[in-house]
């Protein structure tokens, strides 16, 4: 068995669902009757969360006998989609599942491949990267140690530590390549801009890119109760992400105000104009092909994550919605 979002498995015609937004990358999920090892208190498939074990995010992940799936990606509607990602659920024998899921879609789909998955040791890494892997992601998702404990580490109960995950990281680079190595920044679980802009500088300064969330309260997840983040503050770390991964500024020219607000950015005022009216900075972050639709929000929005390109006006509302002068 193997699970696929929703809008996968519809783009793939295995169900039939109105799509506003088509993915444009095959997003596949490891099967598993038991429960994820890890206790993320963000993240239905907790090992203690009671949510239905077909979501991850907000986003419904159906379950179907696995040549199925690979029929899908071998007859798909043309050039739908560029890539197809793996979310690997953590258990006993998930890599074995992986690697086999990995060079059936590849045989499958002919397209790069991509993984998001518990740390792996060097010995594992290699191994993915020789059967085919292109990219992979390992998710420190949390900005600082100290959320990283309470949110996914000792303190939730889970099997993951900070600096377990930063080796692996680097251990990734060195297997994989500077710039194709992933690490998933979920912004809204209590961390500054000013750490979350720390940690995205680091993590380019060490050869991993980041992918921006904004957190997802999912019924039956530990944080449940938790509010989304202000649309504003979530705006302001994007711009940021998207300055400082194309070398346009760094943390330490950039400003903040007492509590950690962004305040100023750092980068010339034409660079920032031509972003802000491109509207890229506010497009889903991730794999080259990666639109991720309607992962962080309900179709009708707010669009934390736009997956596809801004309209004018769109572009003009997310620069004025950023709260702080910026040009």
């Amino acid at each position: 068995m193997l699970r696929a979002s929703v809008g996968t498995a519809a783009v793939m015609g295995l169900v039939r669902s109105r799509l506003d937004v088509k993915p444009t990358t095959a997003y596949l999920m490891t099967y598993t009757e038991g429960s994820c090892v890890a206790n993320c208190s963000f993240c239905p498939q907790a090992r203690e969360s009671p949510s239905r074990k077909s979501l991850l995010s907000r986003v419904i992940w159906p379950a179907f006998p696995t040549e199925r799936v690979l029929g899908g990606l071998r007859r798909p509607i043309e050039g739908a989609f560029e890539r197809v990602c793996i979310q690997a659920v953590n258990y006993p024998g998930f890599l074995d599942d992986v690697t086999a899921i990995l060079r059936a879609a590849r045989e499958a789909a002919g397209l790069p491949v991509s993984l998001d998955t518990p740390p792996l040791a060097r010995g594992s890494l290699e191994r993915l990267r020789g059967a085919g892997l292109d990219r992979i992601g390992i998710p420190l998702d949390a900005a600082t140690p100290e959320l990283f404990d309470r949110v996914k580490g000792k303190l939730a109960g889970g099997p993951y530590r900070w600096e377990g995950h930063l080796r692996a990281l680097e251990a990734a680079v060195e297997v994989f390549g500077s710039g194709r190595v992933m690490s998933n920044l979920i912004v809204g679980l209590g961390e500054t801009e000013e750490e979350a802009a720390a940690l995205i500088q680091r993590l380019t300064d060490t050869g991993v890119e980041t992918a921006l969330f904004a957190f997802t309260p999912v019924p039956g997840t530990a944080l449940a109760g938790r509010p989304q983040p202000p649309l504003a503050a979530y705006r302001r770390v994007q711009l940021a992400r998207h300055l400082i991964a194309a070398g346009l500024a760094r943390l330490e020219e950039m400003a903040f105000d007492g509590e950690g607000r962004l305040r100023g950015f750092g980068a010339d005022a034409e660079a920032v104009e031509e972003v802000l009216l491109s509207g890229e900075a506010f497009r889903t972050s991730g794999c080259p092909g990666c639109n991720r639709p309607y992962y962080n929000e309900r179709p009708s929005g707010p669009l934390y994550n736009y997956p596809r390109g801004l309209t004018r006006k769109e572009a003009h509302q997310e620069a004025a919605a950023l709260g702080v002068d910026v040009i």
